[in-house]
């Protein structure tokens, strides 16, 4: 009797349970409507911003001070005041709501120290971003969201260089995997792809999630592939073998230069787009009428933030590309299709395997667990000399 791709991927997904399954699509599905409540959230906190004038009053306040010294604190305030507004939905979505789902074990103190550090790096950095945006709003005149797209560019790249070095360790202990069968396998894929050893590391991913994930950060002579403890925990070798050849072809494609050039073009639209809104929702908030004033920065960010939301179907479809590929490079080097597969049904427990066909083009940004289950059990039909 031939192979059957289908039957093969229902098993995987059937074998979870119609209790998990259940869980998981409730999990999904109310993480779809979060991104509409968050934008409701958004709009409050502007409101309230710009009702208040508080903004405005700092501004007047510093107005002895040069213009970057005025606008500088300026756009720190308002990080800082709207990350505190919004701390009650906050500590709903990414706390209360993912320790009822199983998806986190972390304690309420340490995500809030967490938190925290965040948003004093949030702060200090988008603070200073958001001051060179409205320096570039006065200088280049009509083109600066050209700039401000550049300007994006720069930063984005910064931040992956230094991220894994400096901000990154400030969250997880990042180490080499510890010696034994897992690292010596990790060492053979990566030398098959020429690939260091020493940029694969293991991280305590579990102090935060419970999800069994992997990932590659960085660029240059930071770039390196991290692997959760829960992944390395929960998995056997053939699973981690065939996890880490997916992200190794994340490095090894270039991924992270693609979603780079994305964010430039997206962001030169959304500034653009920003610019041209910018009056109407003044007028409609009450906020000072020049976009070039920081005192609006609430509205001008909403703006870009309902953008933003309107524009995540076209960033997820670039996304889910990229994890075509990786995934076809796994197969491809580390030819474990079976173990591709039970690895990405663990990976069902927080996304649903089987949403509906817009559902997952609107709101995933992986292929689902089914679909890539089945390119799994296909390239295994494929390739009958595979051993499962």
């Amino acid at each position: 009797m031939s192979f059957d791709p289908v039957s093969a991927t229902a098993r995987y997904i059937d074998d979870l349970g119609p209790d998990l399954l259940a869980k998981a699509a409730a999990y999904t599905t109310g993480n779809h409507w979060i991104l509409l409540w968050g934008l409701a959230c958004s709009v409050i906190v502007a409101w309230i911003l710009v009702r208040t004038r508080v903004l405005e009053k700092l501004r007047e306040r510093l107005s002895r001070r040069g213009w970057f010294l005025r606008t500088l604190p300026v756009c720190m305030a308002y990080l800082l005041l709207a990350a505190l507004l919004s701390l009650p939905w906050t500590l709903y979505t990414d706390w209360w709501r993912e320790s009822r789902y199983g998806r986190t074990s972390q304690p309420l103190g340490d995500f809030l120290s967490q938190g925290a550090i965040g948003l004093v790096i949030s702060t200090l950095i988008g603070g200073l971003f958001l001051s060179l945006v409205y320096l570039l709003m006065r200088k280049a005149g009509r083109l600066w969201w050209l700039w401000a797209g550049g300007l994006t560019t720069v930063f984005i790249t910064t931040m992956l260089l230094l991220g894994p070095v400096f901000i990154e360790p400030l969250f997880n202990d990042y180490q080499p995997v510890p010696p034994g069968e897992v690292r010596d396998a990790v060492e053979e894929l990566a030398a098959q792809a020429g690939i260091p050893a020493e940029r694969i590391f293991m991280y305590d991913g579990s102090r935060q999630s419970n999800n069994f994930t992997a990932n590659v950060a960085g660029i240059g002579s930071s770039a390196r592939i991290a692997i959760s403890d829960v992944a390395l925990k929960d998995a056997n070798l053939d699973e981690v073998r065939a996890v880490t050849a997916h992200e190794i072809g994340h490095y090894k494609l270039g991924h992270v230069w693609r979603y780079v050039i994305l964010f430039t073009f997206l962001s030169m639209a959304f500034f653009f787009l920003a610019g041209k809104f910018y009056p109407v929702m003044a007028r409609w908030f009450d906020a000072p009428r020049e976009i070039t004033d920081p005192a609006g920065l609430p509205v001008l960010l909403l703006i870009v933030s309902i953008l933003s939301l309107a524009g995540q179907p076209l960033l997820n479809a670039v996304v889910r590309n990229g994890e075509i590929a990786a995934d076809r490079y796994s197969l491809e080097t580390a030819q474990l299709p079976d173990a591709m597969a039970s690895a990405l049904a663990k990976t069902a427990e927080y996304r649903n395997p089987r949403p509906n066909p817009v559902e997952e083009f609107l709101f995933y940004t992986h292929p689902s667990v089914e679909r890539r289950i089945r390119r799994a059990m296909e390239w295994k039909a494929a390739h009958e000399d595979v051993t499962p």
